[in-house]
């Protein structure tokens, strides 16, 4: 699914990268405020979300190659974050909906969760 229909099927607004939302192709999707999962779970292309907003986000988004952010909860994320992300050409879009209710969305519209392996027991 193309960013750009993503973000409408969410009500997002897109903070920075409009230009380039018909360009990225979403199939997967982390969502999560820990970096720590984001970095051992998230897979290189998927979409992220979280309701952190410092400009560490797009740093571990930009190591991952994670295309693009969604900041959720209405969550402004910080001007440093959105200049950041404008310098290295990342979308940044904000929801107002919870994390669970934008991750809800996206997988029923089609959008595929980061396996997470399961444990042995």
């Amino acid at each position: 699914m193309k960013l750009r229909e993503l973000s409408h099927l969410v009500d997002g607004t897109v903070l920075y990268g409009e230009e380039i939302l018909d360009q990225i192709e979403v199939e997967y999707a982390y969502g999560a405020d820990l970096m720590s999962d984001v970095l051992a779970f998230a897979r290189p292309g998927s979409l992220l979300l979280t309701g952190l907003t410092n400009v560490q986000i797009i740093r571990t988004a930009q190591m991952l190659d994670i295309p693009a952010v969604i900041f959720v909860r209405g969550k402004n994320p910080q001007k440093e974050t959105v200049e950041l992300a404008s310098r290295i050409n990342m979308p940044v879009i904000l929801v107002h909906k919870s994390m669970f209710e934008t991750c809800g969305i996206l997988f029923k519209e089609g959008i595929l969760p980061c396996t997470i392996p399961s444990r042995e027991v």
